[in-house]
């Protein structure tokens, strides 16, 4: 059972996550909070699988939430209306696991907790190339050369959106070698998670290469 908290300043958006998320029989919402410090201190106690952060709420917003909160095991989704909001690369980059516009719909809210629940990350396809295009300023380009030719290959296919599987049967690898290669990308360039080599490799020019 993947135990979920939700933190937002509207209570009608409370309520319909809830909603949403106690239909499927693999989630169970333990807390909705209408604010940043309430989410912080609902976490630390019940220690949720995964937080669903707002990013502008009172006391704290949810960039200041997902900072305190990165480090410990629950995973956190950031939901915004605006799907170009300036503090979403900010977010991920405090090792947020996952973004989300409020309009993404249900069935990709559910895919979202349970994609952060299991480690990997999603970000609201429509928004993903626009929001990471967004950040990839040619001047501030990553060095290529950080990572081996292979590397490149998979971290590639990372911010195509693909899965570790689907990474595996593209470039005609074993599962546990991309897991190999991921974990050595993540210490490599000194990210968090999958968003992190996601946002790198469209700062690279990777993905158009």
């Amino acid at each position: 059972m993947i135990s979920v908290l939700i933190a937002d300043d509207q209570e009608m958006v409370r309520v319909g996550f809830r909603m949403i998320l106690e239909k499927q029989p693999d989630i169970t919402v333990v807390a909705d909070v209408p604010d940043g410090i309430s989410a912080v201190t609902a976490t630390r106690e019940l220690k949720p699988d995964v937080a669903l952060l707002d990013i502008r709420m009172p006391g704290l917003d949810g960039l200041e939430v997902t900072k305190k909160l990165s480090g410990t095991s629950t995973k956190v989704v950031v939901v915004t209306t605006f799907d170009l909001d300036e503090y979403v690369h900010t977010a991920l980059e405090n090792g947020a696991s996952g973004f989300l516009t409020k309009d993404a719909g249900p069935a990709l809210l559910v895919e979202a907790v349970r994609a952060a629940a299991a480690g990997n990350a999603l970000i609201s396809p429509q928004v993903t190339v626009r929001m990471l295009e967004h950040f990839a300023r040619p001047a501030s380009r990553p060095d290529l050369g950080l990572l081996t030719a292979r590397e490149q290959d998979v971290v590639r296919e990372v911010a195509r959106g693909l899965s570790n599987q689907e990474i595996a049967g593209a470039l005609y690898l074993s599962l546990s070698t991309v897991k190999t290669h991921l974990a050595s990308v993540q210490t490599k360039l000194n990210v968090k998670n999958r968003v992190g080599i996601a946002s790198w490799a469209w700062r690279a020019g990777l993905v158009n290469s």
